[in-house]
């Protein structure tokens, strides 16, 4: 039996432009201006260009979405990367506008994508998306203890649609996110203090994050809660943002 080949390791290229798109609904969500204090102070210790729309339309947040991804197609510097960061109440697949309307994340997921924006065609696009996803709340459990057909070299390279996204929810399928009236949300502050103050690839740090947020405990209405983000990937190489 041959011994394991030990991986070969590949990063992308993050030498260019770095670009961030935060949206974020204030209204009836307390706690929203630390969570923007926290992600403006973690965009610049990473040296991205933040943009900050606050309380759009679901109208808007589409249109947004659309208005970064000309933007980023018309830079004649090359670009890097993009972080999209979504905050407002919501549901499972939708987010709700500072009007009540809703729009479909899918939509907004799809501007970036390797056929709509070019310029980021091969290279990560993150998004970051604080929402509830339900109404379900965890209590939390006690633990014990402590056949592809291979294309030929000579034929001309392709990338699938979808690749080189990663999607972070701020918690499972189906469940309530967490925000403290005056501290903000329990993902956002955890999720730019590791990506701040930690280095290695961004899914170590997301491995972190869900750690960290595994083992607070929190407590909603007297009653103590438990909550993990939910990461998304179709990364093809390493991301590292330090």
């Amino acid at each position: 039996m041959s011994n394991p080949k030990p991986l070969k390791e590949e990063a992308y290229d993050m030498s260019g432009a770095r670009l961030a798109l935060t949206l974020c609904v204030t209204k009836a969500r307390e706690g929203s201006e630390a969570d923007l204090d926290a992600l403006e102070h973690m965009f610049q210790q990473l040296k991205f260009e933040s943009t900050v729309k606050k309380d759009p339309t679901a109208q808007q947040f589409q249109e947004e979405l659309e208005k970064f991804q000309e933007t980023i197609d018309s830079r004649k510097d090359p670009v890097s990367c993009a972080f999209v960061v979504l905050m407002a109440h919501g549901e499972e697949g939708v987010l709700e506008g500072e009007d009540g309307k809703f729009v479909k994340l899918d939509n907004l997921f799809e501007a970036l994508n390797n056929k709509n924006c070019q310029a980021l065609r091969a290279k990560p696009k993150v998004y970051i998306v604080q929402a509830c996803r339900g109404e379900q709340r965890d209590s939390g459990e006690r633990v014990g203890g402590e056949g592809v057909t291979l294309i030929k070299k000579d034929r001309p390279q392709t990338i699938p649609t979808y690749t080189d996204a990663l999607h972070i929810y701020s918690t499972m399928e189906g469940f309530i996110a967490y925000r403290h009236d005056q501290k903000g949300s329990y993902f956002i502050q955890t999720l730019t203090d590791v990506f701040t103050n930690q280095k290695g690839p961004i899914l170590m740090l997301l491995t972190e994050v869900t750690r960290r947020m595994a083992q607070a405990e929190l407590v909603q209405e007297g009653k103590p809660r438990k909550a993990n983000p939910e990461i998304q990937s179709t990364l093809r190489k390493r991301l590292y943002l330090q």
